[in-house]
């Protein structure tokens, strides 16, 4: 099961309501942070969330409110002891950018830092990826999508009486080794197995406006949170920023199962914008509130 928080759901600035952007996605005992934006620390704790379980930090662009949480969360796992190597990633200059922020003040961190400039490239990990591309958002950005390694098929209770394969430790050894000899045949795992199960696709997406790489990345995600800053075009004036209409229209076209509306502006009321969002959204979608969680199994 993989679990998302979204940690903060506001954008530019935050508000008594809502935090600035940050979301906590839990897999496989692993904590990965999409954005740390100021007072993501204090959000974590608030969601019961750890920074020592943090391994890994994407973030989309250096505008402040993506990234300025860096310092506050870097300084806490140095109180805390912390030894694990945090790996840090980013469009270009991130390292510039990392580096400078972390070396400010009376403070060293004491513990390894990697920082990963990245471009459009995939990343992997076990039981997992990370990918990577480029969106439009006036300076060098970057959204991502999480992609779960595809599971095997469930075991088919008729493949196994048909190879005299009982329920058992049987079953372990087979999927462990991928084979097992058993009566004198070999019976691999997709013998008795049906149709692998895809992985849970999620994709971020930062700020941008609607561009047609983000749909090309999106098609058939489970998840698709998308940059919805504004109601509508008028309120966006000349920033590099989607609408509601805009960000379901990409995600109607990529065919994602849901749409999480995201980086609302401080301009709006929740049920402003959630009675925005029912006229204007075509395709199921979510507005989050901060410390909301959803479940994807």
């Amino acid at each position: 099961m993989m679990e998302v928080t979204f940690l903060g759901t506001g954008g530019i600035m935050p508000t008594a309501e809502r935090n600035v952007p940050a979301i906590a996605l839990r897999y496989g005992g692993e904590t990965l942070l999409f954005d740390a934006g100021e007072g993501t620390i204090r959000q974590m704790n608030a969601a019961g969330l750890s920074p020592m379980k943090v391994s890994r930090i994407f973030i989309t662009h250096f505008h402040g409110d993506h990234y300025l949480g860096l310092a506050a969360l870097v300084q806490t796992m140095n109180l805390w002891n912390r030894t694990k190597p945090l790996h840090i990633y980013g469009p270009k200059y991130s390292y510039e950018f990392v580096k400078n922020l972390l070396s400010s003040g009376f403070f060293k961190p004491g513990f390894e830092i990697h920082v990963h400039e990245l471009g459009e490239e995939r990343i992997m990990f076990k039981g997992y990826e990370v990918q990577s591309f480029k969106v439009e958002h006036g300076v060098p950005a970057l959204g991502y999508v999480f992609r779960e390694n595809d599971r095997r098929g469930r075991f088919l209770d008729e493949k196994l009486e048909e190879y005299g394969i009982p329920k058992g430790p049987i079953l372990g050894e087979l999927e462990r080794r991928g084979w097992v000899e058993w009566k004198g045949r070999k019976v691999r795992l997709e013998d008795v197995t049906g149709p692998k199960r895809r992985g849970i696709r999620l994709v971020y997406t930062g700020d941008t406006v609607p561009c047609e790489r983000t749909r090309l990345f999106s098609e058939g995600a489970d998840v698709l949170i998308h940059d919805a800053t504004y109601i509508n075009a008028e309120d966006r004036g000349s920033s590099y920023h989607s609408t509601i209409g805009e960000a379901c229209e990409i995600g109607r076209k990529a065919g994602v199962r849901r749409i999480v509306l995201f980086h609302r502006s401080f301009r709006y009321s929740y049920d402003e914008y959630r009675d925005a969002a029912e006229r204007l959204c075509d395709v199921p979608f979510t507005v989050p509130r901060d410390l909301d969680v959803i479940r994807l199994r």
